[in-house]
């Protein structure tokens, strides 16, 4: 399928992180890859449709998870999503848990986050042409697309916490006891390694953007485990990703 077959009305476009390379909901599926300015995105796009709304995929560590989060090229996914008519963009972020309601196997949508990331490319304007942007950032995440996100959760009985600090880690290795101790008295509530630099180049393009966070295990020192275990993780998200069909068709169709 070619950039020109797409039509200009889709509804909603989803970015799937750990666990999560493919939309099993979404059907009539067809694929477009292709490069931005910014270079070569993650995977191919998948175009399909849910509940008769168009809706756009794409695996943020690739369809076969062969990048890291401190290499993805978050400034190619994101402007290639633009590039296809993409104004509303559902960030799925596969995170541990650090305060109490947080726990394994529950969804949150995140209303603010805190940048531990660094060497990042994290804006557009990293070249020297054109003029910086400097976009406000006090509610990093579109009010408007997280309130219809939990009006749709709640009308379907799926409970999603609402609120809740996402503190973004460099990664690839996860943290130890004491950076997670270090984000609580910061005030995080989760921890995971790619909701930034999205959440702010997603700004500056001027897309609506929300996380929903699927909590995979509890962060380091956060409970009595002594080891986080990607078999532990990958079973969890499983898990707390069930509901996500149900969710996004409420979304997508406002009840």
């Amino acid at each position: 399928m070619s950039d020109a077959a797409v039509d200009q009305d889709i509804a909603l476009a989803v970015i799937g992180g750990t666990g999560l390379y493919k939309l099993a909901s979404l059907q009539d599926e067809q694929t477009l890859a292709g490069n931005t300015i910014y270079g070569e995105p993650s995977a191919p796009v998948r175009i399909g449709r849910i509940a008769g709304h168009r809706v756009a995929f794409l695996a943020r560590h690739g369809e076969d998870h062969s990048i890291p989060p401190h290499r993805v090229n978050y400034r190619a996914n994101l402007r290639r999503l633009q590039d296809l008519g993409v104004a509303r963009v559902l960030a799925i972020n596969t995170v541990g848990g650090i305060t109490e309601r947080f726990a394994p196997r529950t969804l949150a949508c995140p209303d603010q986050i805190i940048d531990y990331t660094w060497g990042r490319i994290s804006t557009l304007w990293d070249e020297p042409v054109g003029v910086p942007l400097h976009v406000d950032f006090s509610e990093p995440y579109s009010q408007g697309l997280r309130r219809a996100l939990l009006v749709a959760a709640m009308g379907s009985g799926i409970d999603v916490i609402a609120g809740g600090c996402y503190g973004a880690t460099q990664g690839p290795r996860l943290e130890s006891r004491a950076e997670i101790a270090r984000m609580r008295r910061d005030g995080c509530d989760l921890v995971g390694m790619t909701g930034m630099p999205e959440a702010g180049l997603a700004r500056e393009l001027g897309l609506e953007y929300a996380s929903l966070a699927l909590i995979a295990n509890w962060a380091a020192g956060c409970s009595d485990s002594a080891e986080i275990t990607l078999a532990e993780v990958l079973a969890n998200v499983e898990v707390a990703s069930a509901a996500l069909p149900e969710l996004l068709k409420a979304l997508l169709t406002g009840r």
